[in-house]
């Protein structure tokens, strides 16, 4: 049952839940870690409804959730980071003055340094990991290799 709010389909958490892959714990976990918005309107008791910004914003949170690895933390820092870039850019285009778009760009400079802290930091944890494994495999074809040659598995 999807009811309208200024014209757009709102759905309820279930729908919601299918349509992005998730089960409805986890939107309600990502709600009580701040990282999905309640509703202001929502009444105690009665259906949460969520609209296409919503189901954007869960989705992306999913991706770098699945893509990168990452915490929830980590992961509302990314997130508010882009949603402060993206209001920057909102000033950017009001402001006329150079010191106002001076400031903007620090800020702006300022969170996209924290959010490729973040990338970079998982980027070295996945290759402390890949060097860890390949120096196993490596360990493991040198042992092999010293081994008289037997029959191999396919021939048995």
């Amino acid at each position: 049952m999807t009811s309208t709010h200024a014209g757009a389909a709102r759905l309820r958490i279930g729908q919601v839940a299918a349509r992005v892959g998730v089960t409805t714990r986890t939107i309600r976990y990502y709600e009580e870690r701040g990282l999905l918005a309640a509703d202001p309107a929502h009444l105690k008791g009665a259906h949460r409804l969520y609209g296409e910004a919503d189901i954007a914003r869960l989705r992306e949170l999913i991706r770098l959730r699945d893509l990168l690895g990452l915490s929830l933390e980590e992961i509302a820092t990314l997130v508010d980071s882009e949603e402060a870039c993206a209001a920057l850019r909102d000033q950017w285009a009001e402001s006329l003055s150079e010191p106002e778009r001076t400031r903007i760009l620090d800020t702006a400079i300022a969170h996209l340094e924290r959010q490729l802290e973040l990338i970079q930091g998982r980027q070295h944890t996945l290759a402390e990991l890949a060097g860890e494994l390949a120096r196993k495999l490596r360990s493991m074809q040198s042992r092999r290799a010293a081994l008289r040659p037997q029959s191999s598995p396919q021939q048995r």
